[in-house]
């Protein structure tokens, strides 16, 4: 039965569940613990991604329960696509929920929107558009609270080439900042930070911040470091795990080591090349015709195989990442998005928490057409080292 908990076939040791897909095709998941111990998982669906049907849905997993509840949709907007969504438990106790809306393909016609609720998401208010977010910013990774009056929420600009349609070829990271619980936002750059998108916000070890982004080179994690609590950031500098352009997370464990999910591919691996993320879509041809890449310094590479899904441990802050297993392994096609026939086969966009038995919980895109849960232990991962 979809959305119940089992033991994976294969490993014993991975309890796994594939989430209730009330639509064809569903993407980009992010969990969140909430303070009753429930475990809830956000993502996009609808027939396509960019089409104006995708919509934000939820599902979630109550304690000691072995079933993910039926998915109910949390975003209307019958003339945008809304993609990214995350929950974010705030200090006061709000729930908020956070995505983005755009025209078709046309990141850069995007905005950040809200709902927040005062039941643990029992009911929700308004939809708001977020103050302070640039048209064009797009989200992925959870507002990292600081302080009670200090929250930082990372976002990426989405910028075309002039007269050419979005390709992420200019795309780069910043940081929102509110120290008014969210009711304004100053913005805060991150230099050298083109290419560089999905910032995700961790505490290092020595009480500082790190973040750690996805490529759209397609060629390695990028990482940078705040000394200021997250005034100023250094340029990302390339780690020495793979990046597909595809999405990443990260999470400080209870151990003190970081976790980081992601796929262990890079253009390197690739045998094709897409035009861009949207070239599926019917009103967009002129992505055929998309970024002349003679005009730019370094072009967004759209193709690389969304596999394998990889977990990973470090102890040194992301330097080295000596502990590292595969969740799923495939060929990880995703040269095209569709999922009304079953063409796609990525395993990506996961997201990771720990409760507090220690265990470790994901969440990820099983070839576009649900979302799949898997359950382990931090030393799952050593057991393949």
């Amino acid at each position: 039965m979809r959305g119940h908990l089992h033991k994976h076939p294969e490993d014993p040791q991975r309890t796994v569940a594939d989430l209730p897909a009330p639509r064809i095709q569903a993407h980009a998941a992010n969990l969140t613990l909430l303070p009753d111990g429930a475990l809830a998982c956000v993502w996009f669906g609808g027939s396509m991604e960019g089409r104006a049907d995708i919509s934000v849905f939820k599902s979630q997993l109550e304690p000691g329960s072995k079933q993910w509840s039926e998915a109910v949709q949390l975003s209307h907007d019958p003339l945008r696509s809304e993609q990214n969504p995350m929950l974010c438990v705030m200090p006061q106790g709000e729930l908020w929920l956070l995505h983005t809306a755009q025209t078709s393909g046309h990141q850069d016609t995007s905005v950040v929107r809200r709902r927040i609720s005062l039941d643990q998401g029992q009911t929700w208010g308004p939809t708001e558009d977020l103050p302070g977010a640039p048209r064009g910013s797009f989200v992925r990774q959870p507002i990292y609270i600081q302080s009670e009056v200090s929250w930082f929420l990372p976002i990426f600009r989405c910028k075309p080439v002039p007269g050419k349609a979005w390709d992420g070829s200019l795309d780069d990271s910043a940081v929102l900042h509110s120290t008014d619980q969210g009711a304004s936002w100053s913005l805060i750059e991150v230099p050298g930070s083109l290419g560089c998108v999905h910032m995700n916000i961790v505490p290092a070890s020595d009480g500082q911040l790190l973040a750690f982004y996805r490529s759209r080179w397609a060629d390695r994690v990028y990482r940078s470091t705040s000394q200021d609590g997250g005034m100023t950031w250094q340029a990302p500098a390339p780690t020495l795990l793979p990046n597909n352009n595809s999405s990443i997370q990260a999470l400080r464990l209870q151990d003190g080591r970081l976790a980081m999910v992601f796929n262990a591919s890079s253009a390197a691996n690739a045998s094709e090349r897409r035009a861009s993320l949207y070239d599926d879509l019917e009103d967009l041809a002129d992505f055929t015709e998309s970024t002349d890449s003679t005009a730019l310094a370094r072009q967004a590479f759209w193709g690389a195989p969304r596999a394998p899904l990889t977990l990973a441990l470090s102890e040194d802050d992301g330097l080295n990442w000596p502990w590292q297993r595969n969740v799923e392994t495939g060929d990880g096609w995703c040269m095209s998005n569709n999922s009304e026939q079953r063409l796609n086969r990525e395993y990506s966009y996961p997201s990771i928490a720990q409760s507090t038995d220690g265990a470790l919980h994901l969440a990820y895109t099983m070839f576009r057409q649900h979302i799949r849960y898997a359950r382990v232990m931090p030393d799952w991962v050593e057991q393949a080292s």
